[in-house]
């Protein structure tokens, strides 16, 4: 496949001829802005495994609708939308055109890079097969869970990832910081606002689950605590730590962590742990206590310069759960503990309803590795078609007037 298979896939062509026609282009959704009057904003994606190539529609539309990022946060599949805009260029600049290039030349399957027994038993589940099998393909791979608590090493994603930022001059988190790091020398308030700039700087946060100290990790923001020289790590070690699904994947481990006087602040500082730093640290993906870190970027009784935009991947608790198995059980438990804290904030927060947009993946599997050509096409035409809709209902102007009432309250 080509970008243009996506590009120039008819329901793309009218969705962005639909929003220009109609001068969404044109709206307000932002008071940061550049010489070319891109609108700035703040962006932050859900965990979804495979469901994220529809993240990749819904930031190409934003995109050609004139928004760029200038703060990006992610989890899991988020995380890995969040790091290559990130990492592919200046904030001011479009990038899905290139995400879309490195999906269209990759098999998603090869993430899945276990060995043989490890792959049957995936594609058992995929396929839903029956009980009996599931049980034979499982019993298969207790020596993969066992030995490396998880069925795939996870190699090939991260040689994967670390290449695509290495394409693009991105080796370790210094590079990172000169793409992304540095706000846009042309950056502006909109005319008649009674702000500045000042104070604003982008940031990236790639949200991971530290299960040996029990911590939320959000990188790069807490690489302090894991590796003795932060610059020199390469940004792809922190998807990796993101998307690391229990089980599936090989948690990722870091060891010689910085040990002494300064660490221990760092720890206590930043994490709140107060025992002695560990030999090492192993880290699963950050779903688990935040799928969807709506949260990062908040502030709290203020009128934003930009906003939080939100996206999400499929409609949840639109029905209660069945809880009659073991299975099921599992799953009820799993899915109440990673959305637990997101929907807290939510609740607590209900302005953000209007800055947070769900993308209908139909019956697409979250774990399909073995996703086809067309079902990718399927996904990105209907992450467009969400953004498309968030565009035309958001209406900056009266999210500022909600926000003041808020602060006023306060």
């Amino acid at each position: 496949m080509k970008i243009t298979d996506f590009t120039q896939h008819p329901e793309i062509v009218s969705i962005i001829s639909g929003l220009k026609n109609d001068n969404v282009h044109e709206h307000q959704f932002s008071d940061v802005l550049d010489s070319k009057n891109n609108q700035y904003v703040e962006l932050v994606q859900e965990g979804g495994g495979v469901l994220g190539v529809a993240l990749v529609g819904y930031t190409y539309v934003l995109e050609q609708m004139g928004l760029r990022f200038f703060s990006l946060a992610g989890t899991s599949a988020g995380s890995i939308n969040a790091m290559m805009l990130a990492g592919m260029g200046k904030a001011s600049l479009a990038k899905s055109e290139k995400i879309i290039d490195a999906l269209v030349n990759k098999n998603l399957y090869d993430f899945v890079d276990g060995n043989k027994d490890s792959r049957d038993f995936i594609e058992a589940l995929v396929e839903k097969a029956r009980r009996i099998k599931l049980i034979w393909k499982g019993w298969q791979v207790i020596d993969e869970i066992y030995d490396d608590l998880g069925l795939n090493p996870g190699d090939d994603f991260r040689n994967w990832l670390t290449g695509i930022l290495n394409k693009n001059g991105v080796k370790t988190m210094a590079d990172l910081e000169k793409h992304f790091g540095t706000r846009p020398a042309d950056l502006k308030i909109r005319d008649g606002v009674d702000k500045t700039v000042d104070g604003l700087d982008p940031r990236l946060a790639i949200i991971t689950a530290d299960l040996t100290t029990e911590t939320k990790v959000e990188f790069p923001r807490m690489s302090p605590l894991y590796f003795a020289d932060p610059n020199a790590v390469n940004p792809a070690l922190f998807v990796r730590a993101s998307m690391s699904i229990p089980y599936f994947f090989s948690p990722l481990t870091i060891k010689n962590l910085p040990t002494g006087p300064q660490a221990k602040t760092n720890w206590d500082n930043l994490a709140g742990f107060k025992g002695a730093v560990p030999n090492e640290i192993k880290f699963v993906d950050g779903g688990i206590m935040s799928n969807f870190p709506i949260d990062v970027f908040h502030k709290k009784n203020s009128i934003p310069r930009l906003p939080t935009f939100g996206v999400r991947l499929g409609i949840d608790r639109n029905k209660a759960n069945t809880v009659d198995n073991p299975l099921n059980l599992f799953g009820a438990m799993f899915n109440s503990l990673r959305h637990l804290h997101d929907y807290d904030f939510i609740l607590r927060n209900p302005d953000y309803k209007l800055l947070i947009q769900k993308i209908d993946i139909g019956e697409h599997d979250w774990l399909n590795f073995a996703i086809s050509d067309e079902a990718k096409k399927d996904l990105f035409v209907r992450g467009a078609q969400a953004a498309a809709e968030f565009l035309r209902k958001f209406d900056w102007i009266a999210y500022k007037q909600v926000r003041s009432q808020i602060k006023t309250i306060a």
